[in-house]
């Protein structure tokens, strides 16, 4: 593609009126009217994996082919049948697909489309990302703060997010959540104008949109379809896919460009239309839908393709198998439309802005935000909070959870006696703990997880960096949520398991808690992000936790272990967290009332001393020998978040 994927910063002053930089703004007429958006040649084809392992084939599938067209300010209509071509053809307008596999040219005015587009540009997609716990101005407000400039006072910002509310008439409910799955929020309507208010904070000349209609009813689909028309008659170009429109939907496009098997069928004006199909010999009857119609003909269903093969040659086939009678049909609609009058038209128009191509304007390769890395952490985490308080089912949760554990547990080993079996009691709820605290972390796989969409569509838009948003969401979500249930157990089971009474070791168990609690997350962030679906990241925590549990110091004694499996030890995150409780806890404590630990007697067949526990246990009794198994965790946590950001710095995020 003729679009480089470097980002780029274009200095205000050479910014026009529309948004798009560096745009020759005199060279064709239609030019002063707003953005034009041309393709030229436009192929697109993946590389599709089939069979199983060794036997595993690549072939390459085309999805477009020879693609070209020109998008004017109005409303630019891409219609088609289901795998036809229609959101692929979107996505590479909109620099949103894989340059990998894609040739051709879409230039802005005649000129290549500048590096940092997707940020100029606005684009919706298919299924509504908006943060649902936040209410329609909160959502516009962080649209806001990220995308326009900081040159701009807190005052002039509001002024353009209440112009978007008025201009999409969400005044009413303005303050109101979006809603998620588990609360009721606006209405689908609302939703997909708050999508489309995200974009339209920076007020951008082009804009995209993918399916604007799905998931919504006939009534409101046309009100969202009134409501771009209206838009684009302020001198956008609008375009957008759609799969199935009504009546009262298609006499509002301006321009259609149909598509099937990714080539075109026809490409003009929309209410020039039905006469193109006529003159090809499908008439559309009165009282269908011409939408309806163009995709009948395209599939080969109509009864007018029908009637058109009995007057050809007797009775249609009915028993005929479509992939028999698609591909000549739709090969023969091709090959038609490119020997019309409206390609030849296209054609022509296109030499025009090719010949405009060769004035290439004079970008400067630096960044393309808009605002510093601290402004994005601070947005990023104060929505992170509030969606945290927005939505505190599952934080109350594990709050209520948290409690009645330790009491249960406080119950159960209360009063630990100085004994026998003071040890194998204190052994056993220091293990609990420590598990107990990997395990609960899992809930962490779900941090990057669902919002997974969310985030890739809104650092495509130019948002923010990977970076922001990988410490904002750590500082508001995985902080607070990770430190609190640590410090709970901590007061709760402390004193009523009657550990060792000394402040300093009441605050180094809690340390070390919590330092479990980071560690574990760590990892969960580290297997999670990039996945899709939680289970399979929860699955494979699940299973790596309880192969740790084997190697923690409990279940089996890691002095006895054989050399060339030993090594495993070192990678268990309960082991640290198990020989630092421990080694805080029995240092110093007597477990033989009454014999003089001072004067060298020794029971020949009872552990009577701490110190003989850690000694058989293999644990180090200097002060290295705990706060080594902190120094661990830190660094096992440093690898993990290391190794998760580097997950989404280099997450797919092209379509």
């Amino acid at each position: 593609m003729s679009s480089s994927n470097d980002q780029v910063f274009i200095p205000m002053s050479q910014r026009n009126t529309n948004g798009l930089s560096g745009m020759p703004s005199n060279d064709l007429k239609s030019f002063t009217k707003g953005v034009v958006l041309s393709f030229h040649n436009v192929c697109y084809r993946v590389k599709v994996k089939s069979g199983f392992l060794l036997a595993r084939k690549t072939t390459e599938k085309e999805i477009l082919m020879n693609v070209n067209g020109i998008m004017r300010p109005g409303l630019n209509a891409i219609l088609g049948p289901t795998g036809g071509g229609k959101s692929s053809l979107l996505d590479v307008l909109a620099a949103r697909k894989d340059p990998q596999g894609l040739s051709g040219d879409v230039l802005i005015n005649g000129a290549p489309q500048p590096a940092n587009f997707k940020c100029t540009s606005g684009y919706v997609v298919q299924d509504d990302v908006v943060m649902g716990t936040l209410t329609v101005r909160e959502n516009l407000q962080f649209s806001a703060a990220l995308r326009l400039p900081t040159t701009m006072t807190n005052h002039e910002k509001n002024e353009r997010i209440n112009k978007v509310i008025q201009e999409l008439g969400l005044a009413k409910v303005a303050d109101s959540k979006v809603g998620t799955q588990f609360t009721r929020g606006v209405s689908g309507g609302e939703r997909k104008r708050t999508s489309i208010g995200m974009e339209l904070i920076t007020d951008p000349s082009i804009l995209f949109l993918d399916e604007p209609t799905t998931g919504l009813d006939s009534s409101t689909a046309n009100a969202v379809l009134l409501l771009l028309k209206r838009m684009s008659k302020q001198g956008r170009t609008i375009i957008f896919s759609i799969h199935q429109p009504r009546y009262s939907i298609f006499k509002l496009f301006d321009s259609l460009t149909l598509l099937a098997s990714g080539r075109v069928m026809f490409h003009g004006p929309a209410q020039e239309a039905l006469g193109y199909f006529a003159s090809a010999g499908h008439h559309c009857e009165s009282y269908n839908n011409p939408a309806d119609f163009f995709l009948d003909v395209i599939n080969g269903d109509s009864s007018a393709v029908i009637s058109n093969r009995e007057d050809e040659g007797g009775e249609a086939k009915e028993t005929e198998e479509p992939s028999k009678r698609e591909k000549p049909l739709i090969e023969k609609l091709a090959e038609f439309y490119v020997n019309s009058a409206f390609f030849r038209d296209t054609k022509a128009e296109l030499d025009q802005f090719s010949g405009v191509q060769k004035k290439k304007s004079v970008v400067f390769k630096e960044l393309t935000y808009a605002t510093s890395f601290c402004h994005q952490l601070k947005w990023i985490a104060k929505r992170s909070f509030k969606n945290l308080l927005g939505n505190p089912q599952a934080s109350i949760a594990e709050i209520i959870v948290t409690i009645f554990l330790g009491l249960i547990i406080g119950a159960i080993f209360y009063d630990l006696k100085h004994d026998p079996t003071g040890i194998q009691n204190r052994a056993g709820v220091l293990f609990f703990l420590t598990t107990n605290q990997c395990f609960s972390s899992i809930s962490a796989v779900e941090l990057f997880v669902v919002e997974k969409k969310l985030f890739t569509h809104e650092y495509i838009s130019g948002y923010y960096r990977v970076s922001s948003y990988f410490f904002g969401k750590l500082l508001s979500d995985l902080l607070p949520m990770r430190m609190l249930p640590s410090i709970i157990f901590t007061c709760i089971t402390y004193f009523l398991l009657g550990l060792k009474p000394v402040v300093e070791s009441f605050f180094i168990m809690m340390f070390t808690l919590m330092m479990v609690a980071f560690t574990a997350s760590s990892m969960a962030l580290a297997i999670a992000a990039g996945q899709s679906v939680v289970s399979v990241a929860t699955l494979l925590m699940t299973i790596t936790f309880v192969f740790m549990m084997i190697f923690s110091g409990l279940l089996v004694n890691l002095t006895t272990i054989v050399p060339w499996l030993s090594w495993l030890q070192y990678f268990s995150i309960p082991r640290y967290g198990y020989t630092a409780l421990r080694h805080n806890e029995f240092l110093g404590q007597n477990f033989c009332p009454g014999l003089n630990v001072t004067a060298n007697n020794t029971c020949s067949f009872a552990i009577c001393t701490g110190e003989e526990y850690l000694i058989i246990q293999g644990i180090d009794l200097s002060p290295w020998g705990l706060w080594k198994n902190h120094v661990a965790l830190a660094c096992m946590i440093v690898i993990f978040l290391t190794i998760a950001y580097l997950k989404l710095l280099f997450l797919k995020k092209f379509s």
